[in-house]
């Protein structure tokens, strides 16, 4: 009996049910329920809130969300063997715990929600993390449906959410973040965690919403940081070539430099870029723009 709750430890949920972590479904099983409860924490308080959470393996991190008092959890879990360990943590929660057998990636989970405050909370699939973050991060529209994402990745991973213009870790991953919620990295998680044992050490992200961004359509967000970063060595009248327009004028409307390079822009200043991006690709003749 574990001190989170009065089911079985984890270990001997696994032993049990004769589970092990598959590398090519990218598992690392979390089996430290002090720890599980941390993330669960972080994420704010679940009384009354629907979570929903990615990849809960045999549910060590699904036990400390329920305990804590989430009202309902939503698992969508792809192994098909840990269905089993799941359904007892299922009847020990009467009617709090949803789990959905499949793909977190074709899984709209949005008409299952319901009303009320919903937050995502997941120790990731590290596999699929970065896809996972993008797609809610471009949900449409915005404000989203969830209130917080608290999430785990590899720390380098955590590290390019968060980064800061200047720093190496800085890029198109960090933009779209940067733009539509604040992040921060809460804590680390050492390899000896996991089971089985990473090669790296882990972070977990905390994602929030902006209410209300910096006015952008996100498809030019996308194209403009996929062109300054594509070519991140080079100043920005050269990379941003590729977009299509007259780089001067987009750069002569925005007040950036022509000599800059991609990692010294903040979030402010791509947003700007995108919408004098649209701009001018309107006002740009197809077939100069085809050249």
């Amino acid at each position: 009996m574990s001190a989170l709750d009065e089911l079985p430890p984890l270990r001997d949920v696994i032993r049990r049910h004769g589970l092990s972590a598959q590398k090519s479904l990218g598992q690392n099983f979390l089996l430290d329920l002090n720890l599980t409860g941390r993330i669960a924490r972080a994420s704010g308080p679940l009384e009354g809130a629907t979570v929903v959470e990615v990849g809960p393996g045999p549910g060590g991190l699904t036990r400390a969300l329920l305990a804590l008092g989430a009202k309902r959890v939503i698992a969508i879990e792809r192994d098909q063997r840990c269905l089993d360990a799941l359904a007892e943590v299922s009847d020990h929660y009467p009617g709090r715990l949803d789990v959905i057998s499949g793909d977190a990636l074709k899984v709209d989970v949005r008409p299952l929600v319901g009303d009320g405050e919903v937050r995502v909370v997941a120790n990731l699939p590290y596999n699929i993390a970065t896809l996972l973050l993008i797609g809610w991060l471009s949900t449409d529209p915005w404000p989203p449906w969830f209130a917080s994402l608290t999430l785990m990745f590899q720390k380098e991973v955590a590290e390019r959410i968060v980064a800061a213009p200047g720093s190496k870790a800085y890029g198109r991953l960090a933009v779209l973040a940067g733009w539509r919620t604040t992040a921060r990295i809460a804590f680390d998680v050492a390899p000896s965690a996991f089971v089985p044992p990473p090669k790296v050490t882990s972070s977990v992200v905390h994602l929030v919403p902006r209410a209300e961004p910096l006015p952008c359509a996100l498809s030019a967000l996308e194209k403009v940081t996929e062109a300054a970063f594509g070519q991140r060595r080079k100043m920005l009248r050269q990379s941003l070539k590729s977009l299509g327009v007259d780089t001067a004028a987009l750069l002569a409307a925005t007040g950036v430099e022509e000599t800059a390079r991609a990692e010294e822009i903040d979030v402010a200043g791509f947003v700007r870029l995108a919408n004098a991006f649209v701009q001018l690709k309107a006002a740009t003749p197809a077939d100069q723009a085809a050249r």
